[in-house]
Formats: C-alpha cells, sequence, structure tokens
C-alpha cells in the first residue's frame, strides 16, 4: 500500500540541480500530505544522487535518457499517488519569499479552484520573472490563431499591480507551472510526447478541452519564473524546435482548409522571413536551424535530437 496525498509536485531536473533543490526549498512540506517526485532527465553528472542524499523525503526518478518535457513529466505522473498534480519547472519558486510564506497560502486556491467544479482539469497560478520589479510572465492566455497559431499571454512584460486578480478561464495551461486534476490525465491522456520540446503543453490543454475539461487561472497562488536557461535565448535548439513543433501543433490540431492556409504561411512566408533575418544578423546556424526544422516535419521526424 502506498502512501496517499493530496499533492503530487513533479518537477524535471536537467543540469540544474542549484534550481531545483532552490524549488524544493520553496515547498511546504510541512503544510500538505505532499509527495515530491524529481526526474533527472539524464543530466550530466549525477545531480539525482545528491537530490536524493539532500532531500530524503523527496522521490528521485533518473532516466538514462533525456524524454523532453513531456515524457519526463509522464514519467513522473506515472510514478505519483497525489489526487492533484503539480507540474512545475525547477527553475521557479513558490511564492514571494520561500522561506517565509505559508504553503496553505501558496497551493490552498489552486486546491479550492480545481475542486469548486468537476469540469476543471488544470489551473494554472500567476507567473512573475524574478528579475528587475519582477513582471507578470503569465495572467492566462488569448487563443491562438488557426493560421498564424500565435496568441499572447496576458499581462506579459507588466508590473503587478493587483489588475490581473480576477480568476478566469483560459485557453490553454502555462508549462512552467499547472495543477492538474489526476482524473483529467487518465482520460484525457498523458502530455503528448511526440514534440520532445516546446508546445506540448498547448497541445496537451488541446486534449483536455475536447476531453470536457476547463483550464482557468488562479491568480490567489503566484509562481516566480527564471525563465529558460536550459536552451536560452534564440539558440538553435530552441529555434529548431519551436519550427517544427509550430507545423506538428497545426497537422494534430488544426482541420482543412485552415491546416493548409498556416502551411503556407508558416513555410512561405514565416520561415523565409527568419531565415534572412537570422542571416543578415551573422546568425547563420539559427537560419539553418529554421530550415532543419522545417525538414523534419516534412519528413516525420518526430525525435528528440536536431538533425
Amino acid at each position: 500500500m502506498h502512501q496517499e496525498y493530496d499533492i503530487s509536485v513533479i518537477t524535471i531536473n536537467y543540469n540544474g540541480l542549484d534550481d531545483t533543490c532552490a524549488l524544493i526549498d520553496s515547498l511546504p512540506f510541512d503544510d500538505y500530505a505532499l509527495e515530491v517526485i524529481v526526474v533527472d532527465n539524464a543530466s550530466r553528472e549525477d545531480e539525482a544522487s545528491v537530490i536524493e542524499q539532500r532531500y530524503p523525503q523527496v522521490t528521485v526518478i533518473r532516466s538514462n535518457e533525456n524524454l523532453g518535457f513531456a515524457g519526463g513529466n509522464n514519467l513522473g505522473i506515472r510514478a505519483s499517488h497525489g489526487k492533484y498534480l503539480l507540474l512545475i519547472n525547477n527553475d521557479t519558486l513558490l511564492g514571494d519569499e520561500p522561506s517565509q510564506a505559508s504553503g496553505k497560502q501558496l497551493l490552498q486556491p489552486l486546491v479550492d479552484r480545481l475542486r469548486s467544479s468537476d469540469k476543471i482539469g488544470i489551473v494554472c497560478p500567476k507567473l512573475r520573472f524574478t528579475w528587475d520589479s519582477r513582471p507578470i510572465q503569465f495572467a492566462g492566455f488569448t487563443p491562438l490563431s488557426p493560421i498564424t497559431v500565435r496568441n499572447r499571454s496576458m499581462g506579459y512584460g507588466e508590473d503587478d499591480h493587483g489588475q490581473y486578480d480576477t480568476p478566469h478561464t483560459t485557453p490553454y495551461a502555462h508549462g512552467a507551472a499547472m495543477m492538474v486534476r489526476r482524473e483529467a490525465v487518465e482520460r484525457a491522456g498523458l502530455m503528448p510526447e511526440c514534440y520532445f520540446l516546446y508546445y506540448e503543453e498547448i497541445d496537451w490543454s488541446l486534449m483536455m478541452r475536447r476531453a470536457g475539461y476547463e483550464i482557468w487561472y488562479e491568480p490567489q497562488t503566484t509562481v516566480y519564473h527564471k525563465e529558460s536557461r536550459s536552451t536560452g535565448k534564440e539558440s538553435p535548439l530552441k529555434t529548431w524546435y519551436l519550427t517544427r513543433n509550430r507545423l506538428l501543433l497545426v497537422k494534430r490540431n488544426i482541420a482543412c482548409p485552415k491546416r493548409w492556409l498556416s502551411y503556407a504561411y508558416l513555410i512561405g512566408l514565416v520561415a523565409p522571413k527568419d531565415i534572412i533575418k537570422h542571416a543578415l544578423r551573422g546568425r547563420f546556424r539559427l537560419s539553418g536551424a529554421v530550415l532543419s526544422g522545417i525538414l523534419a516535419f516534412l519528413q516525420g521526424k518526430q525525435g528528440s535530437k536536431m538533425s
């Protein structure tokens, strides 16, 4: 018999020991029957053993290969036992001052929102960056355009003056932090692993909505995000996955004829513009990553590595 838990916290560690430890230190172990699972996604060093030794109350799963964002989370989900699953990036902190904040105040609004209706499958907290005045990163999403596959994160870059403190539905969850009802996962399915990195949480959100669930934004909980340290900004890796996966999202979720219009826009207009823009700046590896991402999609490659 396994122990019963209210909440299972699942995070992925990939060469990010310091960030992962800071996140664990911010979690409210004393306030909940809290299960914490760290999936080590084939870090170069044996960071899993360090985490196990430092935090004996944490379950650490070491994967011998990098399973990507979805694969790592799915591995943690399969091993979890909580009623509610908090999938959270390791480069985040729960609350403003984790050493002083009350865990009940930090997590209970998310739990209460899920308990308020059986129709709610996912709830996301407010996200704020950790730098400067700690501006807002996420206060809900606007819908994606079926042609351009673009949308907007509400409040992005704005200082928080309480203008986004009203809970509301949102079309998509934010992958940096989302609490998921276990029954929703069982009904809609696990996170799609064909993306490996980027866009999988949008696809998963669409899966949840097709299964009849709503997604909510709950601003009473705030998570602070250090942003993507592992892939960097405008890296070839990030560019490749964003290019390929945007097309993959269209293929999996947009019906014809809008699908073909979106392909034409993304491949015929956006990609050439990006290739030329990067080349003019001397960033030829980024230009190559755009082209390689398109070719990988057209060839049906859904592996975990750039060509």
